[in-house]
C-alpha cells in the first residue's frame, strides 16, 4: 500500500504562498531581486560572508569543486554513507574519488580513519585536493579534527551540509566557515527548508565567491574590469570561462526567504520529535541515534539500526512490513562505492566495512516538522510490531 505517513515532506503555509504570489505578480521571475535577498538571509542566518544560491545542491557541489580548482589528476575523498552527489561532483570535474569509512557511533566520516589514510597517501604522493565531509542526518562530522588535518595536508574542505540547514557545530551555525572553506546546503522538499529544488554554497573567501558567481551563470561577466577587450556598448558582455546555467529562480528564492523565517520553529519541532522517538523506541532491539547532539543536529533524518541478532525478523522484512502498514520508511544510504558505476571504477564490497554494516541495519523513520505526535506514535507502534 502507498505510504500514509511519508518519511519526509515540505511544510508550506500561507506566508509561503503569498511570497511566491508576489514574485509571480512582479516583473522578475528569474535573475531579479529575490535571489540576492535569499542569499543575504542565508548569510545572515549562518554568519557566512557570502551565499551563492543555485538550482540544486548537486550543482552547488559541482561549482564548489570547480572553484577550488579540482580537475583531472586530482582526488576528492568523501564518505560512502551519503547520496551519490557527494562523490559525483568530483567525476564531473574529471577527478578521482576515494572514500573514508564512517565512525561506528556517529555514522559520519571517521576523522581517525581519514588521518590514517592521509598519512599513507602522503607517502605515496596521492593526497586529496578536496575532502567532502557530510553532515549526515543533520549532524556535522568531527570538523575540528578535519580542519586540523587540512592545515597539515593542504586539502580544501567542502562540507556537504545538505541535511544540516539550521544545525550547529561547537555552538556556531553550520555554514559559518569556521571549519570549512565552503559549505553546501540543499533545499529539496524533504530537507529542513525548501525552495522546491535548490541549493547554495556558503563561503567567507571573496575569491571563491567571485568564481562561484561566474560558474553559476555561464562564466559570463558584464564587469568591464574583468573583460578582455573594450566594450562594444551597453549591451556587451563576455564569456570569460566555461560556466553553467545553474541559476535559481526568483520564485524559488522567494519561497526560500519565507521558509527561512520559520527555520527555528522547524528545528525546534524536529528536535522534539527526536526526543520523543528516543523515548518511544528505547526498549526495542535497535541502535538509536546519539542524543548528545540533540540540540545541535538539524535532525533531517531519524535513523535507527536493527540489532539483527536480537530479533527473528530480517532487515528487509521489517522494512516491507512498515511500508505495508503505510509507514513511508526509507534507507539512507546505499554505500556509494557499491553502486555499479563505482564498482566499474574498481571499488568492491568489503572495502568500507562500517558503512556496509550500517547499510545492512539502517532504517530512516518519518521525520518532518509537520509530523504529529499521533502519527509518530503510530510509527513507533508499527515498528514494534514489525520487529516481532
Amino acid at each position: 500500500m502507498s505510504a500514509t505517513i511519508p518519511y519526509g515532506r515540505q511544510s508550506i503555509d500561507e506566508s509561503d504562498l503569498a511570497a511566491v504570489a508576489r514574485v509571480l505578480e512582479s516583473d522578475w521571475l528569474t535573475q531579479g531581486p529575490a535571489i540576492p535577498a535569499f542569499e543575504a538571509a542565508l548569510a545572515e542566518r549562518t554568519h557566512a560572508a557570502h551565499a551563492v544560491a543555485v538550482c540544486n545542491a548537486t550543482a552547488a557541489l559541482h561549482i564548489a569543486c570547480l572553484a577550488a580548482g579540482l580537475g583531472p589528476g586530482d582526488r576528492l575523498w568523501t564518505t560512502p554513507n551519503t547520496f551519490v552527489a557527494s562523490a559525483n561532483c568530483a567525476r564531473y570535474c574529471g577527478a578521482d574519488v576515494d572514500f573514508i569509512d564512517i565512525d561506528r557511533d556517529t555514522w559520519c566520516l571517521d576523522a581517525a580513519a581519514l588521518e590514517r589514510k592521509l598519512a599513507d597517501a602522503e607517502r605515496t604522493c596521492s593526497l586529496p585536493k578536496i575532502v567532502v565531509p557530510v553532515a549526515f542526518a543533520g549532524r556535522s562530522a568531527d570538523m575540528r579534527a578535519i580542519k586540523r588535518l587540512a592545515g597539515r595536508y593542504g586539502f580544501t574542505i567542502i562540507e556537504d551540509a545538505s541535511h544540516a540547514v539550521g544545525a550547529r557545530y561547537e555552538g556556531r551555525p553550520v555554514g559559518c566557515g569556521d571549519f570549512a572553506d565552503m559549505t553546501v546546503f540543499s533545499f529539496h522538499p524533504v530537507k529542513i527548508v525548501t525552495t522546491g529544488e535548490g541549493g547554495a554554497v556558503l563561503t567567507n573567501n571573496d575569491a571563491l565567491h567571485a568564481r562561484l558567481l561566474s560558474l553559476r551563470s555561464h562564466g559570463i561577466t558584464r564587469d568591464a574590469a574583468k573583460m578582455e577587450r573594450e566594450s562594444d556598448g551597453p549591451w556587451y558582455y563576455e564569456m570569460v570561462e566555461l560556466g553553467f546555467n545553474y541559476r535559481i529562480t526568483d520564485i524559488q528564492a522567494a519561497l526560500g526567504v519565507s521558509q527561512l523565517a520559520r527555520l527555528d520553529a522547524f528545528i525546534e519541532r524536529r528536535r522534539a520529535l527526536a526526543r520523543r522517538y528516543t523515548t518511544l523506541l528505547g526498549d526495542l532491539p535497535l541502535v538509536l541515534p546519539q542524543c548528545d547532539v540533540l540540540d545541535d543536529s538539524a535532525w533531517h533524518l531519524y535513523v535507527v539500526r536493527m540489532k539483527l541478532d536480537a530479533t527473528d525478523a530480517t532487515h528487509c522484512q521489517v522494512f516491507e512490513r512498515l511500508r505495508h502498514a503505510g509507514i513511508g520508511v526509507n534507507l539512507h544510504y546505499i554505500p556509494v562505492h557499491l553502486h555499479p558505476y563505482y564498482r566499474r571504477l574498481g571499488f568492491a564490497p568489503g572495502q568500507f566495512p562500517e558503512a556496509e554494516q550500517y547499510y545492512r541495519e539502517a532504517i530512516s523513520l518519518p521525520m518532518y516538522a509537520g509530523l504529529t505526535d499521533e502519527a509518530q506514535s503510530i510509527v513507533a507502534h508499527e515498528l514494534r510490531k514489525a520487529l516481532t
